[in-house]
């Protein structure tokens, strides 16, 4: 009997303690995103092709005070969602929705604004304009300014693809925002990466079933050899060596069955040719191209006007550490803070605790030092 009633406290305490761990968790999450559409009518992108209707989904956070003035941009990275900066965002990280407005927009071709899966003929599937960052800008540009009526901004954040547009925004826009922040991202994509994720996309259209774009049922073999090119780059050799990889995986995984994740599981719902158009738009990236450059991104990083945090990973394989640290000297007022990681590209992104700690305290620090 006074087994059983230790047992019964026991079990009381339990579901105490997994109580107040999820009020806890409840407390720290962060608030939940409204989500929004915009839709420009007759969209020119920079090829010269007008969409009919040029869609951007984003999403917002927290609320725009009366000034206007309390925003914060945050441009989606590959395939992502405008859920995929909330590793930043809530109470003690770099962004509190407490006194700002977060505004995170997703890239042409994610499946939710414009794509080539969800854009009617004649420009469905393999037909879809290449759009570039520049034409992400553009539009996004437009919402802030016609949808949200909003004309500056506190500061713009982005990682990989989302850095580039943050690189792209301060070239283009140079008075837009107060900073910049831009983490596993270059202003240009160079010709390695251009070759990287040129293997990637062979990988995936030499499956028989993608005919060209013009599939009738998802190239699945064509995914999943994608998804282990992907993989292969992701992370950094050492974090395989050391098996980091068992940190997201259940206990007894082995190698094979974590590699199959990326065979069956990486971007299991997504449409291959929205899949290459984003590989497409990161392949063109290239501030030096913007108008008046002249094709030179040298010239087109020394025209940045505000604090810039640049921030790479040291193991990134996407993009490497040694362009980062070819581009930073050409920003006037760049602070260089490579992140100490093995976690390659995803560090940028907050993937291990120590990256997400390191992110948010710079980042914080950054966004609070008086100019």
């Amino acid at each position: 009997m006074r087994f059983q009633k230790i047992q019964i406290i026991q079990v009381r305490l339990l579901l105490l303690f997994q109580l107040c761990a999820l009020v806890t968790a409840n407390a720290q999450r962060t608030d939940r995103a409204e989500h929004h559409e915009f839709v420009i009518e007759n969209f020119r992108t920079e090829s010269g092709v007008v969409l009919p209707k040029g869609t951007v989904v984003y999403g917002t956070y927290g609320h725009l005070n009366a000034a206007r003035d309390n925003v914060v941009l945050l441009p989606s990275h590959y395939m992502a969602t405008h859920h995929g900066y909330e590793w930043l965002i809530g109470p003690g990280r770099a962004l509190d929705t407490a006194s700002l407005y977060l505004v995170a927009t997703e890239l042409f071709g994610n499946g939710h604004s414009s794509s080539p899966s969800n854009t009617p003929e004649p420009f469905h599937g393999p037909r879809f304009p290449v759009t570039t960052i520049r034409d992400n800008v553009e539009a996004v540009h437009r919402l802030l300014i016609d949808d949200l009526k909003v004309t500056h901004l506190r500061a713009i954040i982005g990682f990989s693809m989302g850095a580039q547009q943050a690189f792209q925004w301060a070239v283009s826009y140079p008075d837009f925002a107060d900073r910049i922040v831009a983490t596993s991202g270059t202003a240009k994509t160079y010709g390695h990466g251009i070759v990287r994720l040129e293997g990637q996309i062979a990988a995936l259209t030499t499956d028989p079933a993608f005919n060209g774009g013009d599939y009738t049922v998802s190239p699945k073999k064509g995914m999943e050899a994608f998804g282990m090119v992907w993989a292969g780059w992701l992370y950094s050799q050492e974090w395989w060596r050391r098996e980091l990889w068992k940190a997201n995986a259940p206990a007894g995984t082995t190698l094979e069955q974590y590699m199959q994740t990326f065979r069956t599981n990486f971007l299991s719902t997504a449409d291959a040719n929205n899949v290459i158009l984003q590989a497409r738009t990161w392949e063109k990236h290239d501030v030096g191209t913007t108008p008046g450059f002249n094709g030179d991104v040298e010239r087109a990083l020394r025209s940045i006007k505000v604090p810039f945090l640049y921030m790479p990973s040291e193991t990134d394989l996407y993009f490497p550490i040694g362009d980062a640290s070819y581009e930073a000297p050409f920003i006037p007022q760049v602070t260089f803070v490579p992140i100490p990681s093995l976690w390659g590209h995803p560090a940028g992104a907050g993937a291990s605790p120590q990256d997400r700690d390191f992110l948010n305290a710079t980042i914080a620090k950054f966004l609070s030092t008086q100019r």
